[in-house]
């Protein structure tokens, strides 16, 4: 097995990654950046770099070392990856001290930052110094869809390897080689998913996650009058609520119940504090449950992309293949019932939706705005 495997289409960023751990001249620094579009594998990137740096034989993918980097057990490995809104100060403070330390087993310590992206302005504050002084042997991987989603002092200050999008047929050929499926079906999801590697993987394995995405799609020819609108966006955002809802059911059960027995019984104060920290902790678990919501929709809106790309193309005679073949009926008709504009300002209309959300705009008015201009 090679480290590398899963990242496919990445041939650039693993050669130069590479060459860093074969300490090639001027390769390796202690600060790096990896960037690429969702789905891309920006943090299995990471990953598999952190275990080849702590490798012995510099990432044979067999060893101790290599197996429990991967995995997040390795002690100087340390594995961020954020399930709130954003990374505050706090944590990033904890990362630092973590950062000065000596490595207990490997030749380095090392910090993986997944959502680099998400670090706030007090904690990038925190970081920069952090990167700008480091300890001699300790290496910070950032990870970020872009360059520009990263505080531009410490981008400065990293080595940038960016990942792209592969082609749907090297998520084909990893989904039969990786997961075992038929050749036939990972072709499909893997256009469906559009070089998402993760999302390919989950049409493929969860029957829930298709029958969703028809839904969503089906929906557009419903989308006859503003009653329909408003009914069809409730029905999108509660679906995309009760989802995150379950997704995060048993974790958030465990999580209160192992801090209420680290809290212990007590009185006076002890409950006072107690009742602080289930109150931190319900805050906590309510942003995850916004952000998973959030991902959910923006999963939709990257679906509805998808389906006016192919109006469109079907109206401009583009010769291109069709993303969503298995609508192929229903594409055609929205084609020839309405101009190429109307599908720009439509696939124009998605954009601000998505905009609107990352603004923290209220999901229900955001998504009822969207299917009225889909209307």
């Amino acid at each position: 097995m090679s480290l590398w495997d899963d990242l496919v289409g990445q041939g650039q960023a693993v050669s130069e990654l590479r060459q860093a751990v074969a300490g090639a001249a001027h390769a390796m620094t202690h600060a790096w950046l990896i960037t690429g579009p969702p789905g891309s594998g920006r943090s299995n990137a990471a990953r598999a770099f952190a275990a080849a740096l702590q490798c012995p034989e510099h990432g044979c993918g067999d060893c101790r070392s290599c197996r429990t980097a991967l995995s997040g057990a390795h002690p100087d490995v340390t594995l961020v990856r954020t399930e709130q809104l954003s990374i505050g100060v706090d944590e990033v403070r904890q990362l630092v001290r973590r950062a000065i330390m000596a490595p207990t087993l490997g030749p380095r310590q090392i910090l993986i930052v997944e959502d680099a992206d998400r670090v706030t302005e007090r904690g990038a504050d925190a970081l920069l110094k952090a990167v700008e002084e480091p300890a001699p042997r300790t290496v910070w991987l950032l990870c970020a869809p872009t360059a520009d989603d990263v505080q531009v002092t410490i981008r400065s200050r990293c080595r940038q390897v960016n990942l792209v999008t592969p082609s749907d047929q090297a998520v084909a050929d990893l989904l039969v080689r990786r997961d075992g499926l038929d050749p036939a079906r990972a072709r499909f999801v893997a256009r469906l998913a559009q070089g998402h590697i993760g999302r390919a993987r989950g049409l493929a394995r969860d029957d829930q996650a298709m029958r969703r995405r028809r839904d969503i799609l089906g929906a557009v020819s419903r989308l006859t009058d503003l009653g329909e609108c408003l009914s069809q966006a409730e029905r999108l955002v509660s679906t995309t609520q009760e989802e995150a809802a379950q997704a995060v059911a048993e974790l958030d059960r465990r999580e209160r119940e192992e801090l209420t027995e680290v809290l212990g019984a007590g009185r006076g104060p002890k409950v006072r504090h107690a009742a602080t920290a289930l109150k931190e902790l319900a805050e906590q678990q309510q942003l995850r449950a916004k952000r998973l919501q959030r991902d959910g929709l923006d999963a939709a809106l990257g679906q509805l992309t998808s389906y006016y790309r192919d109006v469109l193309v079907r109206q401009t005679e583009a010769g291109a293949e069709l993303i969503n073949l298995d609508f192929e009926g229903e594409i055609a008709g929205l084609a020839r019932a309405a101009s190429p504009e109307a599908t720009v300002r439509r696939l124009d209309a998605i954009l601000a939706c998505r905009v609107a959300l990352e603004g923290n705009v209220a999901p229900l008015l955001a998504v009822e705005a969207l299917f009225v201009a889909l209307m």
